[in-house]
């Protein structure tokens, strides 16, 4: 007798499932309930009725049983107890359902946090500002915030430019208002106004009260400035080198912020630079100190605002620039065009 012949694979034939169709193997990937069968299901699982499901999210009778089928072929779990009178949830119905409805709940956060993104002037602003602006243009911030943008969180920090700066390229910080230019890669800057430097003395100082200071007069003068770190000390250093100062005249560094700074003028330590934005709050209480301006044209600094160059959000930051203009004109600065 001859002997039989068997297939080759160990002499078994296909496997096959439940229903007669190909078993799937360990590394096949199971399909996918949709959004519209989790749906359905939630819908049935609360109504327990077929017609009022389909009522209550807008769907018709038959698509809405077949979903439910189609999601329970999918799973390979019966959810319902179908009967003529009543819709019953199965043991595995009952577990499910709560597990559909968190689903559902997530994708519908979801979908409003990305209409909330779509909507300018929405959700979470983190804006830095360095410490010469901030006490003096927050308060215009801020007001333009609560008048006209009332569904943003503005979130400020107060920090110098080079800390503003990491944050921003890292992702900490959505947008700046510091000094410019800062020559970082990367970001792109928006200017917003120019600021001319006016010279505080002590009220009984040479220069006090005069409106027509020669740049050169900075060249022996004993000059207070903000400690390491701050651009407004740059910026100050800057103007001296400008003016024909030496390295080697006096520049005493007692400061780490711009009231001490005129405090200590007051004391008739020294003169120092302040930013006109300044002025008013800084030196408006004490009667030992004195403004002088100098002549045309005078030392300045511009003011801008500051993003990641190709910022999700650079159609915002621009028209929050044009408004901030607007609000900052009564500011004594020149803004820009």
């Amino acid at each position: 007798m001859k002997p039989i012949s068997q297939p080759s694979g160990g002499g078994r034939g296909p496997s096959r499932g439940p229903g007669g169709g190909p078993a799937r193997g360990p590394q096949a990937r199971p399909r996918q309930p949709s959004l519209a069968q989790l749906r359905a299901f939630a819908a049935v699982a609360e109504q327990l009725h077929f017609r009022d499901a389909a009522t209550a999210i807008g769907m018709s009778q038959p698509a809405l049983s077949g979903a439910v089928s189609a999601l329970e072929e999918t799973l390979g779990v019966q959810l319902l107890e179908r009967t003529t009178r009543k819709v019953l949830l199965s043991p595995a119905g009952e577990r499910l359902a709560a597990r559909a409805r968190t689903v559902l709940d997530a994708v519908g956060a979801f979908m409003e946090e990305a209409d909330a993104a779509r909507a300018p002037f929405t959700g979470v602003l983190r804006l830095g500002v360095i410490p010469t602006v901030a006490p003096y243009l927050l308060p215009t911030v801020l007001r333009l915030v609560h008048e006209s943008y009332p569904d943003l969180d503005l979130q400020v920090h107060e920090e110098q430019t080079s800390s503003l700066l990491d944050g921003l390229t890292q992702g900490r910080l959505d947008l700046l208002l510091l000094a410019v230019p800062l020559g970082a890669p990367g970001v792109t800057e928006i200017p917003l106004f120019d600021e001319d430097f006016v010279l505080v003395t002590p009220s009984d100082h040479w220069l006090a009260g005069r409106g027509d200071i020669p740049r050169a007069a900075l060249r022996e003068l004993e000059l207070l400035l903000l400690d390491e770190g701050h651009c407004l000390r740059d910026q100050a250093l800057d103007v001296c080198r400008e003016a024909g100062r030496t390295e080697g005249a006096p520049v005493t560094t007692s400061a780490a912020g711009l009231s001490t700074l005129v405090q200590l003028v007051g004391g008739g330590l020294g003169v120092t630079l302040l930013p006109r934005t300044a002025l008013r709050v800084e030196t408006g209480r004490n009667d030992q100190l004195s403004t002088g301006y100098f002549a045309d044209p005078a030392p300045s600094r511009r003011i801008a605002l500051a993003m990641r160059a190709g910022a999700a959000r650079q159609g915002e930051f621009e028209e929050f620039a044009v408004a901030l203009r607007t609000a900052l004109r009564s500011l004594p600065v020149r803004i820009a065009g």
